[in-house]
């Protein structure tokens, strides 16, 4: 996945590269730069030192000597004072800086801290959001695994606004199964029989829309330039494709490169490879409705889609509610989403 936030101790990141919140002077700090001196040995101050003095909104590599990670990017975050003194542009010409020196030393995988969001007092829904248009921007045009890493949840704040309005939208559909045991389990079962009969109906859908090779090809031979105004019903009553072939007509439809959409999808180039080059393939549910998100499918585009993989939204999970609410707001931005996801202990979009 070319950006997951995970929980973890940052020092302890297998990755080509840890970003350290720096000192702007060549001695060893609190927080993030403390661990990571620790566990990297002696050796990383004399290095540091050897580099000197680094501004605000710099960064600088040397070697992990004992960490995990082959290199250090020191990166100097600002301190937040009022918003008035360039903050977020310092703060944004850190990862930007700290981004080119992994790809100049070539790095596949990278690890950052949530820059300047603790001691350093940078507002954190800023601090997130900053960190994320910085990834965004770069993955659009490089291949990388970007790690934004947080020791805990206080490290991590959504935006109230976000957090309540999907907060709600959970408590409005979300079927709880506490609520479900105060009327006895023939009403789970009830539940549950639901989501089966959804998911049977994709699977009766899928198998109504079969045609044979023969029509799918007469089909493909008297197509005219109104195919390209297909809606997604019709493009699918053309094919009984699994979810691979389905896929790629559907990014032939937008008109798009394959890399706009994979990385849309917040998938990698190997990954898709094996996509494009498996018809039977089967997507993780995480994968499918990654895809969907990428497609800017509909709603019910979306259900029929992943029905192709086997798969149904239902709102006896708050993952599927998450990604619902976000597709039937017309919301397609895969990182707001997957913030959103994290912030909830959910499962991410992606590989």
């Amino acid at each position: 996945m070319p950006f997951e936030i995970v929980r973890n101790d940052i020092v302890n990141m297998q990755v080509d590269a840890v970003v350290n919140t720096a000192n702007p002077k060549p001695i060893i700090g609190y927080g993030c730069d403390a661990g990571i001196h620790q566990k990297a040995g002696p050796m990383l101050l004399k290095a540091r030192q050897e580099i000197g003095d680094i501004y605000v909104g710099d960064a600088a590599i040397t070697p992990g000597f004992d960490l995990d990670a082959k290199y250090v990017i020191h990166a100097v975050g600002p301190v937040w004072q009022d918003g008035k003194h360039d903050e977020e542009k310092l703060l944004r010409r850190c990862y930007d800086r700290a981004l080119q020196l992994a790809l100049e030393s070539k790095c596949e995988s990278v690890a950052f801290p949530l820059i300047s969001a603790g001691n350093h007092g940078f507002p954190k829904p800023l601090a997130l959001q900053t960190a994320i248009n910085a990834f965004s921007s770069f993955l659009l045009d490089h291949e990388m695994q970007i790690y934004l890493v947080v020791f805990g949840k206080d490290a991590f704040a959504l935006s109230e606004k976000l957090f309540n309005s999907v907060s709600n939208y959970i408590d409005e559909n979300y079927i709880q199964d506490k609520i479900l045991d105060e009327y006895g389990i023939a009403n789970k079962r009830d539940v549950r029989e639901a989501e089966l009969e959804q998911l049977q109906r994709a699977m009766e859908r899928q198998s109504y829309l079969r045609r044979s090779a023969e029509e799918i090809e007469f089909s493909m031979s008297v197509a005219t330039e109104d195919d390209e105004a297909l809606d997604l019903d019709e493009l699918l009553r053309q094919t009984d494709a699994g979810f691979s072939e389905t896929l790629l007509k559907l990014i032939d439809r937008t008109g798009k490169k394959d890399s706009e959409i994979y990385k849309k999808a917040n998938v990698d180039r190997k990954h898709f490879s094996k996509i494009r080059n498996n018809p039977n393939y089967k997507p993780t549910k995480t994968t499918a409705l990654a895809f969907a998100v990428a497609l800017e499918l509909s709603l019910e585009e979306t259900k029929d889609f992943i029905g192709r993989a086997g798969f149904a939204l239902t709102h006896s999970s708050k993952f599927d509610i998450i990604v619902e609410y976000f597709i039937s707001s017309g919301n397609y931005d895969m990182f707001e989403i997957n913030e959103t996801l994290y912030a909830f202990d959910q499962m991410q979009l992606g590989n």
